[in-house]
């Protein structure tokens, strides 16, 4: 499982920068809309899967909530979103574990993952992803999903990647979550590509 090698993503946030790497978002423009449509109250639950040194939980606290998760498998980009929001850190429920083997110890009312997903080239894999999802966020709760859209790279960070639409996500995530939302992403990287990327809002049955 190749998205499961915490020493290849502590290297990849070691190399460069977090300002160079490819997923950078100084801010995280589509994932705050979509995570506005589910309406949360400030004091719900939130996890951000692969939520790494990405500054949604920057924006998130900025917002108002204050029952933020992020996880992530590689140590070196959790410390580096620790060393970037300083004290306001020690509000935040920072989490090393990887997602395909981890055990949530409670329920989340939104649960958002924006190119985690899209490194599980196994369907068993695809399958505990989705089934740890379904049994972390609450009935009635929100996943917040992206991937890389049909005519999107076929590799990032070095490793090859499956390329989703919003049908086959919709579908793949059934019958526990039902798409209530969807959208498409051309997201320029630091270096200038575009990289398409598909999005969905998927409501919890």
């Amino acid at each position: 499982m190749i998205v499961s090698s915490s020493q290849h993503w502590d290297d990849a946030y070691a190399r460069k920068p977090v300002d160079q790497l490819s997923w950078y978002q100084r801010t995280p423009d589509v994932s705050l809309e979509l995570i506005a449509r589910a309406g949360l109250a400030s004091d719900e639950p939130i996890v951000d899967v692969g939520g790494g040194a990405s500054h949604l939980v920057d924006a998130l606290m900025d917002a108002g909530f204050d029952d933020v998760s992020v996880l992530d498998i590689s140590r070196t980009a959790l410390a580096q979103s620790q060393a970037r929001v300083g004290a306001r850190g020690d509000r935040v429920h920072w989490i090393c574990a990887d997602v395909t083997t981890w055990q949530p110890a409670r329920t989340y009312r939104l649960w958002h993952d924006r190119a985690v997903f899209h490194f599980l080239a196994e369907a068993a894999d695809q399958e505990r992803y989705a089934q740890t999802a379904a049994a972390a966020v609450a009935p009635g709760g929100w996943l917040v999903l992206a991937t890389f859209a049909p005519d999107g790279p076929t590799t990032c960070s070095g490793l090859p990647v499956v390329r989703w639409d919003s049908d086959g996500l919709a579908t793949r995530f059934a019958p526990d979550f039902v798409a209530v939302g969807e959208l498409r992403e051309e997201h320029v990287t630091p270096s200038g590509r575009v990289q398409p990327f598909t999005w969905i809002l998927l409501r919890h049955r």
